[in-house]
């Protein structure tokens, strides 16, 4: 995981609290995009579901900086890349187009929520946006990586009935989640990405959004790429080992851990000892950035702006 409590391994941080390392780092690490962001932008996560999770709904920004400034006021916008999925796993994500606010009250009290919430089957290697104001909750099953806005407000609105050991139900936060929670039309939904192979990867670009963009790379030979002066970027290993190199330093990377390269890290290579796959994540700069990458590829407007969320 990747928040403000992840502690640095190794480099100039090693030791430190993601947290407060981030509110020392010059422009050269954090890149011209984010320099005055007060959090670390992007929080990562693995989620192992082997029980249904709450229902529950995220507010957007502008709900949380009205409401909801003593805990950050940020909103929550999230995707989930499925790692794992066993035969039948599912999330439930966004309700049913004829779902009213009356009706989904009457759907809490009566315990049968998921009667109004769309069941979307999910595999391995599929991923998933839910932006801010989607109902939604995880079925078990399912082995994820979670990439959000560094924000925990969650509005709970059915648990199952579920007690912890002294009888205790969790808190809810139905009113809180009826003001902020989608209906009518929904604008989650898996992602469709946009593949093509580049330089020695097989890269898969899922989303672009205000928040963050998540791209998939996949290779067994050496690659090299360059980070830019807008932004930094998080490297999540999802399987295989081998090593980053840069002007002067190596260091191995193995699975299930997170890389934070500078924004002014510049050229740098992954050589892989064995077929290695990995999630990029930054925050994403002006969109004219993304129209001369695709254009130099032979990427029409239409196709990379389907990434566009």
């Amino acid at each position: 995981m990747t928040g403000q409590q992840s502690s640095f391994a190794n480099g100039p941080y090693a030791g430190r609290k993601l947290g407060e390392a981030w509110l020392e780092m010059p422009v050269e690490w954090r890149g011209t995009s984010v320099r005055d962001s007060a959090l670390f932008p992007i929080l990562t996560k693995f989620i192992f579901a082997e029980d249904k999770l709450s229902v529950q709904v995220h507010p957007d920004d502008e709900y949380a900086a009205k409401h909801e400034s003593a805990a950050g006021g940020l909103g929550k916008t999230e995707m989930w890349y499925v790692l794992r999925s066993r035969p039948g796993a599912e999330v439930l994500a966004g309700l049913k187009t004829h779902v009213t606010r009356e009706g989904f009250q009457k759907a809490i009290a009566g315990a049968n929520t998921e009667e109004c919430l769309e069941h979307v089957p999910l595999a391995e290697g599929e991923a998933i946006f839910i932006p801010a104001g989607t109902a939604h909750t995880i079925g078990p099953g399912l082995v994820l990586c979670e990439i959000q806005q560094h924000s925990d407000l969650t509005y709970r609105v059915y648990d199952y009935n579920r007690r912890d050991a002294q009888g205790r139900a969790r808190e809810l936060h139905v009113e809180k989640a009826l003001e902020v929670m989608r209906f009518g039309p929904q604008t989650c939904g898996k992602l469709r990405p946009l593949r093509m192979e580049r330089e020695g990867a097989r890269e898969s670009y899922f989303v672009l959004c205000a928040y963050f963009a998540t791209e998939k790379w996949e290779f067994d030979t050496p690659i090299s790429r360059s980070t830019s002066p807008q932004r930094f970027e998080l490297l999540i290993i999802l399987g295989g080992r081998g090593r980053i190199v840069w002007p002067g330093n190596q260091i191995d990377y193995r699975p299930a851990q997170a890389w934070l390269l500078p924004a002014a890290l510049g050229t740098y290579g992954m050589n892989p000892a064995s077929y290695t796959s990995l999630l990029r994540t930054y925050v994403p700069g002006n969109t004219m950035d993304y129209e001369t990458y695709f254009s130099e590829r032979g990427v029409g407007k239409a196709e990379w702006m389907s990434l566009v969320r």
